[in-house]
């Protein structure tokens, strides 16, 4: 789903409280929220000695290139091992230090001035989605293991549009933590966007390495807004999902807008597009929608106040059997939702990143910027 300013301002994320009755809400005006590698040798068994063999791959320069596929592998391996200064002396990261990388994430998603709604947390959040849902379950390729929309032509990937906001955003954070991989550094700006911007706790853990553009995906792997449900299921089984995940993830259309020189498509899915609420689910079935009468793609548009959107394959949520059934309970039920989104995002974030990599057996749950100040 293409998740990609017709709105003031936000309040202060997390504090802002939004009525549940629409009529109370305020509309304002349209910007894009989400249209919507090959794994790599088995490191060393324990963490420590990973990352000391990261800093040790760096120091001995083991940067080499093989003609067989074991050598791509090690040449990936050896590539991420010098992603890091500070791992070639020995550093070991921490989970304060994978802290300390949120915080300053956390200070860029509420310092966007008028960026949009006033907060980068819904495309830095598209960005950790479509960095992770290219996986291939079959093939076992894609996801989040390599952070290949660093290349072209996946960062030219239509589905990709306007994530240049999100990627150069990022590199300010790289420059500070150079130790941290691309992989893991994008899925914690996700986690971050969602925890700052009022959702739940979300499970996540580091161990991601960077990759070469020879393990970028493939144009198609993200959904194609203007289908229906066939299209869903086909996306999102290939990543291992069932029609329940399908819905739940569809949720995080409550933040975020789409723009028109990105997707195509224009305008907000909820009135608060920078607070997690379940309103996307409420609003699909209390509000009448109608199609769109414009010269851009096939959306539909609220009759009330003509200033909310839904795609296509937003709409099908409530015309599909199985998909309605799950739309139904989350609109009624917010805490559901956020376990059963809690869940498949940590999932979704961890595609195509063999376990043995990761450096915890157990995610961690990181701090939010208001659990800091406590």
């Amino acid at each position: 789903m293409s998740f990609s300013s017709l709105f003031r301002r936000a309040q202060p994320l997390r504090k802002a409280t939004f009525s549940a009755s629409l009529t109370q809400r305020t509309a304002r005006p349209n910007h894009n929220f989400r249209r919507f590698s090959t794994a790599p040798p088995p490191p060393p068994k324990s963490n420590v000695a990973l990352y000391a063999g990261i800093g040790a791959a760096a120091v001995g320069g083991l940067a080499v290139y093989y003609l067989t596929d074991f050598g791509k592998e090690a040449g990936t391996a050896a590539k991420s091992a010098a992603q890091s200064a500070k791992s070639a002396a020995g550093f070991v990261p921490t989970k304060e230090d994978y802290q300390k990388v949120y915080d300053k994430i956390a200070e860029l998603v509420q310092d966007a001035g008028d960026y949009d709604d006033g907060s980068y947390g819904p495309v830095l959040l598209r960005l950790a989605w479509h960095s992770s849902g290219t996986y291939d379950k079959d093939s076992k390729t894609g996801g989040s293991n390599y952070a290949t929309m660093r290349f072209e032509p996946e960062s030219l990937h239509g589905a990709n549009n306007g994530l240049n906001v999100a990627r150069t955003l990022m590199e300010k954070v790289k420059e500070e933590f150079p130790w941290i991989s691309y992989g893991d550094l994008w899925t914690l700006a996700g986690v971050c966007a969602i925890q700052e911007m009022a959702g739940p706790k979300i499970p996540w853990r580091p161990g991601r390495i960077d990759g070469f553009a020879v393990q970028a995906t493939p144009d198609g792997r993200l959904p194609d807004a203007t289908q229906g449900a066939d299209h869903l299921r086909a996306i999102f089984y290939r990543m291992g999902f069932n029609d329940q995940e399908i819905v739940a993830l569809s949720g995080a259309h409550a933040l975020g807008r789409c723009h028109r020189d990105r997707s195509g498509f224009d305008g907000p899915w909820t009135f608060s597009p920078t607070t997690l609420t379940n309103d996307y689910y409420k609003l699909l079935f209390d509000e009448k929608w109608v199609w769109k009468k414009w010269e851009g793609p096939k959306q539909l548009e609220d009759k009330k106040t003509r200033s909310l959107m839904m795609l296509p394959t937003d709409y099908v949520l409530t015309q599909d059997k199985s998909f309605k059934k799950w739309a139904k309970a989350y609109a009624e039920d917010q805490d559901l939702w956020f376990k059963d989104f809690s869940g498949v995002v940590s999932r979704l974030f961890e595609l195509g990143v063999p376990p043995q990599q990761f450096v915890t057996s157990e995610p961690w749950f990181l701090k939010t910027s208001d659990e800091r100040k406590d």
